[in-house]
């Protein structure tokens, strides 16, 4: 999927605030799950997309894997926003290199980031790891049924393209709204693209 500026910028603009409230040093692994944490938080809490952007059940996962190739070598996607280095422990750690702008946020996004802050922002990349996969989580769920975690468990496998749904945590109703507002997001990002 090919990002909208205006996705690129709330990408870029949550990953700078969660460096100011978080830590100035997160790990590659410790925000790629914030990322998915709030967008998981969005679609249960307000059944809308966050980012609208395709999530992948990774053996570290969940992972959306444009971000995880921006964060692997020099930002091209995100350069206006962060700046990665190599730590000393081998690990890659992302910072902010802008101010917050929040311009594509409602009230309601950040209240939403603030909530995964609270709930997560202490934990480790490894921790948060073992958070998504717990069972009962999209990840756990999809990695399952596609017969992932035998080949994760025994290290056959790192990636896949099996997509998280996050209609896993809605009823009918609220997975068909949902599904809309993904829709018309994924459509405007087409539009915007073409302009």
């Amino acid at each position: 999927m090919n990002y909208s500026k205006d996705t690129i910028s709330k990408i870029g603009n949550a990953i700078v605030y969660l460096s100011e409230r978080v830590s100035p040093n997160l790990s590659k692994t410790k925000l790629l799950k914030l990322l998915y944490l709030i967008e998981e938080q969005s679609v249960i809490t307000n059944k809308i997309p966050f980012f609208g952007i395709d999530f992948q059940v990774w053996r570290l996962g969940p992972v959306a894997k444009e971000i995880y190739a921006d964060f692997s070598e020099e930002p091209t996607l995100l350069k206006n926003y962060i700046n990665r280095e190599v730590g000393s422990d081998g690990n890659i750690y992302i910072h902010a290199k802008s101010k917050f702008n929040d311009d594509e946020f409602s009230d309601a996004d950040i209240e939403i980031m603030d909530n995964v802050i609270a709930k997560y922002g202490n934990k480790n990349g490894r921790q948060l790891v073992n958070i998504t996969h717990k069972k009962g989580t999209a990840w756990h769920y999809f990695a399952e049924k596609n017969n992932l975690l035998p080949m994760f468990e025994n290290d056959l496998q790192n990636t896949s393209d099996v997509e998280i749904d996050f209609n896993y945590y809605l009823a009918k109703c609220e997975s068909e709204f949902y599904h809309e507002t993904l829709q018309m997001h994924r459509h405007f990002e087409v539009l915007k693209n073409n302009v």
